[in-house]
Formats: C-alpha cells, sequence, structure tokens
C-alpha cells in the first residue's frame, strides 16, 4: 500500500459524509466535517486521485421502475485449478444479471448475486452458463423473498476502529 494518502479522522469523515449523500455540495460537505470550502475540496480531489474515492452512483428506486427478483445462488465447480477458476470468473464477469461473484470458503466454491425480472429469466440464465461450459458442476438457488436490511454505505468508522 506504498504511496497511498494516510487517512486522518478529517479524511474519514469526508468519506462518511460522501457515503451518504455523493451529491452533497462542498459547503455542505465542509460544514459538516469543521473545515472551510477550500481545504474541504483539496482532500476531497487528494482522495479521488488517492484511490478511496472510486466513483459516485445513483441509488435507483428499483420496484417504482419494474419488478425483479433477487436470488444468491451457491456454485461449485468441477475441477480446481487456477485455470479452472480464471475461466469461470472471467465468464461470470460478463454475466449483466450478475451484480456479485464471491470465491468463498465453505462447502462451495462462489457465492453470485442474480437480479433477474423473473424466476423464468433466472433459469435462463442459469441455463445459458450451463451451456458454455464454463466449469459449474452444480448449483443451489436462494429466491429472496424480502430485504429487511438493505445498505449502501459501509461502517467505516467501526471498520477502522475510530
Amino acid at each position: 500500500m506504498e504511496g497511498l494518502v494516510k487517512l486522518d479522522r478529517i479524511d474519514i469523515n469526508i468519506l462518511v459524509e460522501l457515503q451518504k449523500d455523493g451529491r452533497i455540495t462542498n459547503v455542505s460537505l465542509a460544514d459538516a466535517v469543521g473545515l472551510s470550502a477550500s481545504p474541504c475540496l483539496q482532500r476531497v480531489k487528494r482522495l479521488e486521485a488517492a484511490g478511496y474515492i472510486s466513483g459516485y452512483n445513483a441509488h435507483l428506486n428499483l420496484a417504482k421502475i419494474t419488478e425483479s427478483v433477487t436470488v444468491f445462488t451457491e456454485i461449485t465447480l468441477h475441477d480446481h485449478k487456477r485455470e479452472d477458476f480464471a475461466k469461470f470468473e472471467s465468464n461470470i464477469r460478463l454475466v449483466d444479471e450478475v451484480l456479485e461473484c464471491h470465491l468463498i470458503s465453505g462447502g462451495y466454491d462462489y457465492l453470485a448475486r442474480f437480479m433477474t425480472r423473473s424466476i423464468p429469466h433466472y433459469q435462463e440464465v442459469m441455463e445459458g452458463l450451463l451451456d458454455k461450459n464454463i466449469g459449474i458442476a452444480k448449483y443451489f438457488s436462494y429466491i429472496v423473498i424480502k430485504s429487511p436490511v438493505l445498505k449502501d454505505g459501509v461502517p467505516l468508522r467501526k471498520l477502522l476502529h475510530r
């Protein structure tokens, strides 16, 4: 991690505030973190340049746009050589319906989160992946019924013990 900017309390506060509202004005952000506008903007630019801030997104209210189904899928590969993992990962990245895919420890190899318009659409996506012969031995699907907790940001202060 050489070359990274050392984060101080104010930097962390800036990151926390930007997680809450990426469109906050610089003046409001400066006020929230106890700086004047110019030094605050300099810090934000420095955090962006150092890669601590990787982008700004709009959070969509998907329920107002369309219906969708979220499915968590446990995936086990046939073989476990480095090239098997690489082949699977390079192919799964190309699937638009895959929002997350994690290589994990435990009883299966990957945990993926899919978002599709319906259960039949999810099944089409899975059949397409199986047809591609990318090493999937088996998979188990868990359809989300309700999501009582969804958080966009990370608990930065807790992760940093501050």
